[in-house]
This record gives structure tokens, C-alpha cells and sequence, in this order.
């Protein structure tokens, strides 16, 4: 799911980073928190990568991929050769300069459209809740396979909002909810098969309580930081997001689908 920070102008970026990372360090148990700016831990991006077939030799193309903290796991782990490509340039210069010495590569653009492969893999980790319009994303990123590869993604799960809400929830126009058969039909549509699906409604709701009581802790700090109001919001859309997921109301899973190999 989008943090809030995706809301935060490009040259505030940065500084929103600073003032959230104490409590998002101290939000995730040892090891799992790497730079992401979602409620995935560490080991979960590693699973789902490694299900992927993600491994040297292997290109991968990272869409929506922020301060790719999870592209940069990723590539140290697994050895892949790896493009991350994101919107916001302030986050690829952050992550240009974390990635060091490892072998990223970068791109600001927006998506769609779907930068040329053939690759391997795409990864989508925690975005595809932005698009309003997810046939014409999938349709892209099935264009941008090899045959048999593989779309390594999370989605949020449920029926669209009702105005009431998006009334509520912040940044709504970044809330596009979908039932689980629709996407199943839209991978279907663009010739890709769904092989692999866990639900991880349970563990992203507990990360999520995990940073609601972070960020109230290092209150201070984060609106001194970025000011009441934001933090205000950003606890607000946490808030909501665990009633969801408690209730059931959205669901969480990760997915990865398969496009034929040519007879």
C-alpha cells in the first residue's frame, strides 16, 4: 500500500524519509526493515522474489520502485540484474545514492507506460492500489515479458470505495480497490496466468498497528519534522487501514503470474 510519503512533493521527499525512519526502524523486527516505504517486511520481498525465480543472470524490471528499498534487498541477495523505475525523481536520487556500488540501474518515468523488455521478471510491490485503470497497466507489463516470465506483485484486495470512504481516507485518489476475480479476469485478458498467491492481510495489519504505535511514540519528532498535519493524515490512513484489514473490508495478497512460453 502507498505510504503517505508518496503524497509528499519531490523535494520534500527526502526530509520526509529523515523524519520517519526512527519509527519505522523501530516498527519492524530486527532485519526487516530496509527502505520501504510499505507494510511488506523484509523477508516477505525476499520470499516473493525468490518464488519469482529472481537470481543472477536474471533481469528484473522494478516498477513504482521508490527509494528501492526493496530492489536494493533484492539485488544484494539474489544477484539479478536489476532496473528500478519511479516517477518521483527525488526518490530515484535517494535511491541512486543507496544503491552504492550495487549493481541498479535508474529511471524516472512515469508508469504507464511500461519501459521496453524483454525481462524476466517485473516486480510491483505495493502500487498496483494506485491505478485506477489496471487492464492497461497489466496489458503493458505482459508486453514487457519474455515468454515464460513471471510479474511478481502485491495487491489490495476489496470492492471499490464508497464516496464515504474516500471522504475519510487521505490521499484517496491513490485508493483503487478491486475484487479478487476482476484481477484474476484482467491477468487472464493480457496472457498472463496467476501460479502462485499467499494472503498477507494478518501480517500487513500487524505492521501496520506496529507503526501507528511508532509514529504516535516519535510524535514529536516526525511533526516537528514535517508538521501536525501531515502527521495527522499519515496516522489517519494507517488507522483506516488496520480497521480494514481487521474487518476484512480489504484484503491483502501477493501474487506472482506467468506468461506462456511459446509452443
Amino acid at each position: 500500500m502507498h505510504s503517505h510519503a508518496d503524497a509528499i512533493k519531490q523535494d520534500e521527499r527526502a526530509h520526509f524519509d529523515r523524519a520517519l525512519r526512527r519509527a519505522r526502524l523501530s516498527a519492524y523486527a530486527t532485519g526487516e526493515f530496509v527502505g520501504q516505504e510499505s507494510f511488506m517486511r523484509a523477508s516477505e520481498i525476499l520470499s516473493l522474489a525468490v518464488e519469482a525465480g529472481i537470481a543472477p543472470g536474471v533481469s528484473v524490471l522494478d516498477l513504482c520502485c521508490g527509494m528501492a528499498g526493496p530492489g536494493r534487498l533484492i539485488t544484494r541477495e539474489l544477484g539479478c540484474t536489476y532496473v528500478g523505475v519511479d516517477s518521483n525523481s527525488g526518490a530515484v536520487d535517494i535511491a541512486r545514492e543507496r544503491a552504492g556500488n550495487l549493481g541498479c540501474r535508474f529511471e524516472v518515468s512515469r508508469i504507464p507506460p511500461v519501459p521496453r523488455g524483454p525481462y524476466d521478471v517485473v516486480v510491483l510491490l505495493e502500487t498496483m492500489l494506485a491505478f485506477p485503470d489496471k487492464q492497461a497497466l497489466l496489458s503493458e507489463i505482459s508486453s514487457a515479458l519474455k515468454p515464460g516470465g513471471r510479474f511478481a506483485f502485491t495487491m489490495e484486495e476489496g470492492q471499490p470505495l464508497t464516496e464515504a470512504e474516500r471522504a475519510s481516507m487521505p490521499d484517496a485518489d491513490t485508493v483503487w480497490l478491486i475484487p479478487l476475480p476482476d484481477m484474476l479476469s484482467c491477468l487472464e485478458r493480457v496472457g498472463l496466468r496467476a501460479r502462485w498467491q499467499t494472503e498477507c492481510s494478518q501480517s500487513h495489519r500487524a505492521v501496520v498497528d506496529s507503526l501507528i504505535n511508532a509514529f504516535a511514540a516519535d510524535a514529536p519528532n516526525i511533526a516537528a519534522h514535517v508538521g501536525r498535519h501531515a502527521l495527522d493524515e499519515l496516522l489517519a490512513a494507517h488507522r483506516l487501514w488496520s480497521d480494514w484489514l481487521r474487518a476484512g473490508r480489504v484484503r491483502k495478497f501477493a501474487f506472482i503470474a506467468e506468461k506462456p512460453q511459446v509452443p
